[in-house]
């Protein structure tokens, strides 16, 4: 049986044009990709952003405008599920509090989750693991570029 799996991602770029990426790992697959998640059923786009947002950084967003959805097929990586992919550029309500890497996967203790700023400059699609994230940072250099 397959289904669809909406989604929803942040690009949150910092005063210092630094974009944030998120490295994890779920079982033995490590993974690049935007601060993120999928919608909950009875849920909208920008709620469930925000709770993403809280549930992984602990930070208030403001959603400023919509960047990409998915318009080609993907399977997911984990399951026999579609990912719809909704991405939004996003800015902090208030500084991050997070200890932030330098080095992808450079975990703490007791987490498969780390954090840290590419420089808008230096974005590359090789820094995320997924096709719809490669996608999104094309349209916003495009974007930034034009």
């Amino acid at each position: 049986m397959s289904y669809f799996n909406v989604r929803v991602y942040g690009l949150l770029i910092n005063e210092h044009n630094e974009v944030l990426i998120s490295d994890e790992q779920s079982g033995d697959r490590r993974f690049s990709k935007f601060p993120g998640g999928g919608l909950e059923l009875g849920e909208g786009l920008i709620d469930a952003l925000k709770r993403e947002f809280i549930e992984e950084c602990n930070a208030e967003i403001e959603v400023l405008y919509h960047l990409y959805t998915t318009d080609f097929y993907e399977q997911s990586s984990f399951n026999d599920s579609q990912i719809l992919s909704i991405y939004y550029l996003v800015k902090a309500v208030s500084p991050l509090k997070l200890n932030f890497k330098t080095i992808a996967f450079d975990f703490d203790q007791n987490t498969l989750q780390s954090f840290r700023w590419i420089n808008i400059n230096e974005l590359k699609t090789e820094d995320v693991t997924f096709k719809t994230d490669k996608t999104a940072i094309e349209l916003l250099l495009k974007q930034i570029h034009s």
